[in-house]
């Protein structure tokens, strides 16, 4: 969301970031305390949580509609009330497309809304598909029991360009157990505040997904592909926001300078994202998994990655493992995987680390674990060939020899040449005015100064 904006602020536009209260904190802690100060025409708001601090990732989801409506509104009428407001009227709001409370808002005060879709075109696909579930007979899922292997291994035929899918692959929060379900509701909510739309914005580029988005374009408002928005941003001579940053954690820089020391190609880079947790157990495997494969490694493991409990690292793996690898608590992820030493990366799926992952030309080791990150995983193991799936539960021998056949093997080669070639496609993408997310940035930016103006 954040590179979307500087994008919107190089073509003039004025923006006020809304960030929630909670992580404001968060990233001043993370950046400084002058981290967001902004500029005159680049500011950051917030609005409150509606949850304790204490425990204020617990039912996110949930309190954005109790929650979030109502100071959402009253910002927006205090940055539009021209007798206190010192910044333009508000001409659009460019929203997170979950952030279902922003259309009541923008309706009631006649402001036009545009969703940002933070995952992938296949993603959104896939969380679209619940009514097409539930009419098949697939949900809701009559008893928790029935939630077996052979269940989920059920082939989903139906889907536009998702030929082959299984059940598994797609968003695992709709396999509920009634149509009451929070997330059942959630994700309707979602489909259709996005149909109100004024347009959607999506960071992918149409060469990965031109299959999905062709068939999204025929079902909802104008779709813009302005991705990967982070190589798309690099051709912003803009350097008024460079230093501006929303990271939650604090980068260790010092894993460049390691990285400077290692041949190309050679350290595996393990990183599962800011919010994905894991059992010490799976941990403990991970380790294990990284230290027999016998390769050099950059793991990043944050202080809360290990859920109910101290992450704790067995010292026998610390002592093994000493000379071919590094254990920081978080790094600049783009930096490093552009690296050229960084010849995999071992990742949660997240579509940020997805997409980053593919336009560095590095390919996967895939642990999805929930939300889109299924779908990235499969479609990145089946339809784009630049990653290999390992079981959700965790075992030290799979990882040992997904490790080594990812760094070293046959397999691992042909996924780096594969890699690269989209790679090559994801770069021609930004480069210049007629290339697909350059070009389709322009034809946005058309859609939205009649709405400035």
């Amino acid at each position: 969301m954040l590179k979307l904006a500087k994008l919107l602020h190089s073509k003039d536009f004025h923006i006020t970031f809304v960030n929630t209260e909670f992580n404001h904190k968060r990233i001043l802690k993370s950046r400084g305390p002058d981290s967001l100060d902004g500029l005159p025409s680049f500011r950051f708001e917030t609005i409150p949580n509606g949850l304790p601090e204490s425990n204020a990732n617990a039912y996110l989801l949930e309190s954005t509609n109790k929650h979030w409506l109502a100071p959402f509104k009253d910002l927006l009428c205090k940055l539009n009330d021209t007798a206190t407001s010192n910044v333009p009227p508000i001409t659009c709001v460019v929203s997170d497309a979950i952030m279902c409370f922003t259309l009541a808002a923008t309706e009631e005060l006649g402001i036009p809304r545009v969703s940002f879709w933070a995952a992938g075109a296949c993603g959104f696909m896939g969380f679209i598909q619940h009514r097409n579930l539930i009419e098949k007979g697939l949900l809701p899922v009559k008893d928790p029991n029935s939630i077996t292997n052979e269940y989920l291994d059920t082939i989903v035929d139906w889907i536009p360009s998702m030929q082959g899918i299984r059940l598994k692959d797609i968003p695992n929060f709709i396999h509920c157990i009634n149509l009451g379900d929070f997330m059942i509701k959630f994700t309707s909510e979602i489909a259709e505040t996005t149909l109100k739309s004024s347009a959607i914005i999506i960071n992918t580029f149409e060469e990965l997904e031109h299959q999905v988005l062709y068939a999204l374009s025929s079902m909802f408002p104008p779709i813009y592909t302005v991705g990967p928005l982070h190589l798309l941003l690099n051709q912003i001579e803009d350097d008024s926001l460079k230093s501006i940053g929303l990271n939650l954690w604090k980068e260790m820089l010092e894993c460049l300078e390691w990285l400077n020391s290692k041949k190309p190609n050679s350290v595996l880079y393990v990183n599962y994202g800011s919010v994905t947790i894991m059992t010490q157990n799976q941990l403990v495997e991970f380790a294990w998994g990284l230290a027999n494969s016998n390769q050099t490694f950059l793991w990043i493991i944050r202080p809360d990655l290990v859920t109910g409990d101290l992450t704790v690292i067995p010292p026998e793996f610390i002592t093994e493992t000493k000379e071919r690898s590094l254990l920081i608590s978080w790094c600049p992820q783009e930096q490093v995987l552009s690296h050229p030493s960084i010849g995999g990366f071992l990742t949660h799926c997240g579509w940020n680390s997805t997409i980053e992952s593919i336009s560095s030309g590095v390919p996967m080791i895939c642990w999805p674990s929930f939300g889109d990150q299924q779908i990235n995983c499969w479609y990145s193991c089946t339809q784009w060939g630049t990653g290999i799936e390992i079981n959700n539960d965790v075992n030290r021998d799979e990882v040992e020899r997904a490790v080594r056949e990812l760094m070293v093997g046959d397999k691992g080669k042909e996924m780096k040449k594969r890699t690269m070639e989209w790679r090559k496609m994801a770069n021609e993408a930004v480069v210049s005015s007629s290339a697909s997310s350059f070009s389709n940035l322009e034809k946005m930016l058309k859609q939205l100064v009649p709405i400035r103006h």
